[in-house]
């Protein structure tokens, strides 16, 4: 009857899990994801006498049913787009939401370290801040599907700029354990959570950052290239042809093509492609940024880099590669060359940028340089990275572009989740972003996250539209993750400390 009774709760949580990653697709999925944790909660508490083993694998399965929702479609670009076997894909897709669990399994331990006080609910708050952290940088990290992300619809974006994506995390965790504790301590909860929703909304007044300079126009191409047509040499022959002429066909101060719009060596590259592009920037004083392959020289030769070029009518052109490379795409962890080689298309080891490259320089007549930090494909996810990069830029950056290309993942969730990423870089940094993808989801951010201006996905078309350039650090950008993650450790010793006096 016992084990009956844990298999139930482990199916239970396991829903519970692919339920909150559902709502996490929801428009105010990041309020709907409050009591739907505070369940979580209730559902763990039911089960404080198991042994500490069988804990862990409750937090495993909501893990799992959250992340193998979350991250199904991992599953396209293994299968249907690199030809790997069907059973393979799918374990490695459960391999990977397995791994992801993990962390958020650790985190539910507090629960069962920590007696049950008015405090549990700050020490899980801890737990999981760290936990997450840990998992944005162990083996080059993987932060996607936090639950910070999913506020970029709910009540804690406003802290965002302030103290960062890990911070929102904090409070939904907090908050949820609250909403749980209602029936036991109605008062304490209920002004906990009355109190924390009110100034986090409040905090939404303040501003740190401010707009400069006239408001640029900006094309940004979505060609809307099958992933499969990137290794058909006839198919890149007319890829390279449509972004050529969507470049050059209209003058804009800004034009930006998606990642690897142009999937071929830069210096294999047909001849007079990028002077074409060079001379149409200098005559329409437009600024061109193309995704391509480059080229960087080692001492063994010659290694490949997933690098964005830009072109500007006086200033030298300019250059920006890939720094935080993705696993097995663009990187092959020791000993998982045999995993690599189960896909049907071509993968290489890149090249790593360095951290601390320069922003693209948008120069225009008569007008003051704009400065747009670079981030490439899933770069954008990594918040307390790019908050490094602006504040030690010795120039002032004043717009953030993503250039990404998910035709890899076919008709899935996985657009929308990146684009609630690139909002809350937006929120964190307090600046306008533009994201130029190849299938979607194109669009134009403002400086709070909001989405100004986007195209429909997996169509072949141009957005056109106007961004005002911002000023400014937020506090976020000075002082990353510090504050966060000094609150979480000093309240988990206090926790640690004050369990020995119990």
């Amino acid at each position: 009857m016992q084990k009956l009774s844990r298999g139930i709760g482990l199916l239970t949580l396991f829903a519970l899990g692919a339920l909150l990653a559902i709502t996490a697709e929801l428009s105010y999925g990041g309020w709907i994801q409050l009591p739907l944790l505070a369940l979580l909660w209730w559902q763990m508490s039911k089960h404080q006498d198991l042994h500490l083993k069988n804990q862990f694998l409750l937090g495993l399965a909501f893990g799992v049913g959250y992340f193998v929702i979350g991250l199904w479609w991992i599953y396209i670009s293994l299968h249907d787009v690199g030809g790997m076997n069907m059973l393979l894909s799918a374990a490695a897709v459960l391999m990977l939401s397995s791994y992801m669990a993990c962390f958020f399994s650790l985190a539910t331990l507090s629960l069962k370290w920590f007696k049950t006080s008015k405090l549990t609910g700050l020490m899980l708050a801890a737990s999981w801040v760290l936990l997450e952290f840990l998992r944005g940088i162990i083996f080059t990290g993987f932060p996607w599907m936090g639950f910070a992300e999913t506020q970029v619809n709910g009540p804690f974006a406003p802290v965002a700029p302030i103290l960062g994506g890990l911070a929102c995390t904090f409070l939904v965790v907090w908050i949820s354990w609250e909403i749980f504790r209602l029936k036991n301590t109605s008062v304490f909860s209920g002004i906990c959570i009355v109190l924390t929703i009110t100034l986090s909304q409040l905090a939404s007044v303040f501003t740190f950052t401010h707009p400069t300079s006239e408001p640029l126009t900006v094309r940004l191409i979505q060609g809307n290239f099958e992933q499969s047509l990137k290794f058909n040499p006839q198919a890149m022959q007319e890829q390279f042809a449509f972004y050529t002429n969507a470049i050059t066909n209209q003058a804009a101060d800004l034009i930006i093509t998606p990642e690897t719009a142009y999937p071929w060596p830069q210096s294999n590259l047909p001849a007079g492609l990028l002077h074409s592009i060079q001379q149409f920037s200098t005559a329409t004083s437009s600024t061109v940024l193309v995704g391509l392959i480059g080229e960087v020289a080692q001492t063994t030769g010659v290694q490949y880099s997933n690098r964005a070029l830009g072109f500007s009518p006086d200033l030298p052109q300019y250059q920006y590669d890939k720094s935080h490379l993705v696993p097995f795409g663009e990187f092959v962890p020791p000993g998982f060359r045999w995993f690599v080689d189960a896909f049907h298309v071509p993968l290489s080891d890149f090249a790593r940028g360095k951290l601390d490259q320069a922003p693209l320089s948008i120069a225009r007549p008569q007008q003051e340089i704009v400065n747009a930090a670079i981030t490439i494909c899933y770069e954008d996810v990594f918040g307390g990275e790019l908050a490094a990069r602006l504040r030690s830029s010795t120039q002032p950056v004043n717009l953030l572009i993503n250039m990404t290309n998910l035709a890899w993942f076919g008709k899935s969730q996985a657009p929308e989740q990146q684009l609630r990423l690139s909002q809350l870089r937006s929120l964190e940094t307090g600046l306008p972003a533009l994201r130029a993808t190849n299938t979607g989801i194109t669009a134009v951010l403002g400086s709070k996250g909001e989405i100004l201006a986007q195209l429909p996905q997996f169509t072949q078309d141009t957005l056109s539209a106007k961004i005002q350039a911002y000023s400014g650090l937020t506090p976020y950008v000075i002082w990353g993750n510090m504050p966060i993650l000094t609150l979480s450790g000093l309240l988990l010793i206090f926790g640690l400390l004050r369990q020995k006096r119990i």
